[in-house]
C-alpha cells in the first residue's frame, strides 16, 4: 500500500469514472472481443453460433475473508471459479463479465489489484480470455459478480445428463487441496472466530501448496474442451466435493457413480480420500467416457452402473459425505 493515502485513496474519495479507468488500464485485450470495455455493452465473437454463458458470485463471510484473501487473490480466484464452469461445458473461455459492490473504504491499490488477479488468470488458464466489461456500485460487503462466456467450437455441450452404463468414470485436477487448505486457515490463522493474516513461513510445502489451490485454484480448463472432442457423455466442475458433484451427475443422467477406492485414493491430494469425496473449491473435471475414450490428463476413478437405490458409491458402498453447502456450512463469520 502507497504511504502517501493521496497515491492511493479510498474508493469512496474518488469517481466511479476514477477506480473505473484504474481497472480498465489493467485489462488485458480479449483475442474474442469485437467490442471491448467502455460501451453500454461489449460485442463477443460466437463462431459456433452458440454461447456457453455461465456466473457466480463470491461474497465476504462464506466464499473468503479478507484477512486471508489478497485483491490479486480474490481476481483469480472469482476468474478461475467461472473458467472451470464454461470448460464443463466442453467450452472454449471467451469472456468475462465482472460486478463488483466495494465498500467505500477500500483502496484503489486493492480494486486493482483485483483487476491483476484476473488479467493473470485468464492468461494462465484461459488465453485469449479478459474481461470485457462489467458494473461498479457501493456495498457495505465486498461483492464479486461473474459472468462468463464461452464458445463450443461447433460442437454440441456436454451436460451432466449423458452419462451411460459402462462408462468410465474420470477427473482431471486435484482432489481435496483446496479443502485442506481452507483447514490451515481455519486451524492455524484465527484468534478466537477472527480471521488473522497467514504466516507462510510456519507452513510446510504441503501446507503452502494446499493454501494456494485454496486461494488461487488453478483448474483444468483446456481439458474441458479436449474431453468434448474425445467423447464426453457427460461432465461438469467438482466445486462442492466430488461425492456430491458426482451425485448431481448421476441424478441427471439417472445412473449410478460407482467409484473405486484405490484410484480415488491415488487423485486425493495427501491420500485423504474423505477430504476428496467431501471437500470443496477443486474446480477439477468429472467427467464420464466410452470405454477406451479416455484422454490425456483425466484419470480413471470409476464406472457408471445402472441406477440403484444410492447415486454414488465406493467400492460398491453407499458414499455419505456431504459436501459444501453454503446455507448448511457458513459459520455466519465475515470478518
Amino acid at each position: 500500500m502507497a504511504s502517501d493515502p493521496d497515491d492511493d485513496p479510498r474508493i469512496g474519495d474518488i469517481s466511479e469514472g476514477a477506480v473505473l479507468r484504474a481497472i480498465l488500464s489493467r485489462t488485458a485485450p480479449a483475442s474474442h472481443a469485437l467490442l471491448g470495455p467502455g460501451d453500454d455493452g461489449a460485442v463477443v465473437a460466437a463462431p459456433s453460433g452458440s454461447v456457453v454463458a455461465t456466473a457466480d458470485t463470491l461474497v465476504h463471510g462464506p466464499d473468503f475473508r479478507l484477512a486471508w484473501s489478497s485483491g490479486h487473490d480474490l481476481g483469480w480466484k472469482a476468474a478461475a471459479v467461472n473458467l472451470a464452469d464454461v470448460a464443463a461445458m466442453g467450452a472454449q473461455p471467451t469472456a468475462l463479465i465482472v460486478s463488483l459492490a466495494v465498500p467505500r473504504d477500500t483502496r484503489l491499490s486493492f480494486v486493482s489489484a483485483m483487476a491483476d488477479g484476473f488479467r493473470d488468470a485468464c492468461a494462465a488458464l484461459a488465453p485469449g480470455c479478459s474481461v470485457v466489461g462489467g458494473d461498479l456500485t457501493v456495498s457495505d460487503l465486498l461483492m464479486i459478480a461473474v459472468t462468463a462466456l464461452g464458445d463450443l467450437g461447433g460442437r454440441a455441450p456436454v451436460t451432466r445428463a449423458g452419462a451411460r452404463c459402462g462408462d468410465i468414470v474420470a477427473v482431471a485436477g486435484e482432489l481435496g487441496a483446496a479443502a485442506a487448505g481452507l483447514g490451515v486457515l481455519f486451524g492455524r490463522f484465527r484468534q478466537g472466530e477472527t480471521p488473522v493474516a497467514a504466516d507462510r513461513a510456519v507452513l510446510n510445502a504441503a501446507e503452502i501448496h494446499a493454501l494456494d489451490m485454496q486461494l488461487r485454484p488453478m483448474p483444468p480448463i483446456g481439458l474441458g474442451p479436449a474431453a468434448a472432442v474425445a467423447g464426453a457423455t457427460a461432465m461438469m466442475d467438482i466445486s462442492d466435493g466430488l461425492a456430491l458433484d458426482a451425485s448431481r451427475l448421476a441424478d441427471a443422467s439417472d445412473v449410478t457413480v460407482d467409484l473405486e477406492g484405490e484410484a480415488l485414493d491415488a487423485v486425493a491430494f495427501g491420500g485423504d480420500r474423505g477430504r476428496a469425496l467431501g471437500g470443496g473449491e477443486d474446480h477439477g473435471l468429472l467427467a464420464a467416457f466410452p470405454a477406451g475414450a479416455l484422454p490425456p490428463g483425466f484419470h480413471r476413478i470409476g464406472t457408471v452402473r445402472e441406477r440403484g437405490a444410492d447415486s454414488v458409491l465406493v467400492d460398491g458402498a453407499p458414499v455419505t459425505h456431504a459436501g459444501w453447502d453454503p446455507y448448511r456450512d457458513w459459520d455466519g463469520v465475515a470478518s
